[in-house]
């Protein structure tokens, strides 16, 4: 993952000699003085991280909690749009960093605020990020990871691309699940009726039924950058419900 950090440019001076051209003249002449004129650069604008997630209106904002260290932002490009894109940023003690923005997938039909049962919607919010696991080996998260067959996938998906491959790396996405349970825990604390299993995984070239896909590199990176100490958490809908 690459951190940001805020570009400082030196101060830089250059100096101009000014005097006066003289022809070829075989009588030497007085010349005035050589005279020396020193143009400073224009101030430069350090950049600032800001203090809150960009993108995020009061209502959104107010709902990341304060002991968040990370957060991954992914912003729909419209309520009804299977597209996103994906940010993960650091809070540091000069405001928010932001890593790599990397395309993704969100379900079929776009966004809810109110999710059901197949509606093939993703759930918008913050919620946390507490579990992973796969049908890979961890790769080195520090997230407690569950590895094991039950992550395959089979089938097709809506365009008619295969899913084979596509929960090779998840991270559940504590919406309507149990936290610190594997992600293929089926727990409903609001009910079955309400969805669940939302998860980050790999991207099949397609809309989801309601998770957020990312390139199985990007999602690697991702399970390799989170970290429980820092309190992560996923900020997710589209860009317009985000702004409220």
């Amino acid at each position: 993952m690459i951190t940001r950090r805020p570009h400082v440019a030196l101060l830089a001076a250059s100096l101009v000699l000014t005097g006066c051209g003289g022809g070829a003249v075989a009588t030497p002449e007085r010349r005035p003085p050589a005279t020396t004129s020193i143009r400073l650069a224009p101030p430069v604008s350090l950049e600032v991280a800001p203090r809150q997630l960009p993108g995020l209106g009061p209502k959104t904002g107010a709902k990341v909690p304060d002991d968040a260290r990370q957060a991954v932002v992914v912003t729909g490009r419209g309520k009804n749009s299977s597209r996103s894109t994906v940010v993960l940023y650091e809070r540091t003690d000069a405001g928010w960093q932001a890593g790599e923005t990397w395309p993704a997938h969100n379900a079929l039909r776009g966004w809810s605020d109110h999710h059901r049962a197949g509606d093939l919607r993703s759930p918008i919010g913050v919620f946390r990020l507490t579990d992973a696991g796969g049908r890979l080996r961890d790769p080195g998260t520090r997230l407690p990871y569950d590895h094991g067959t039950g992550f395959t996938a089979t089938g097709t998906g809506f365009e008619g691309e295969p899913l084979a491959g596509s929960f090779d790396y998840v991270i559940a996405i504590n919406y309507n699940r149990e936290p610190g349970t594997s992600p293929l825990d089926w727990t409903r604390p609001l009910g079955a009726g309400r969805g669940g299993g939302i998860w980050l995984h790999v991207d099949h070239d397609g809309p989801t039924q309601g998770c957020v896909s990312l390139a199985e590199e990007h999602m690697k990176e991702l399970l390799l950058a989170l970290d429980p100490a820092r309190r992560p958490v996923v900020v997710m809908g589209d860009a317009d419900s985000l702004a409220r």
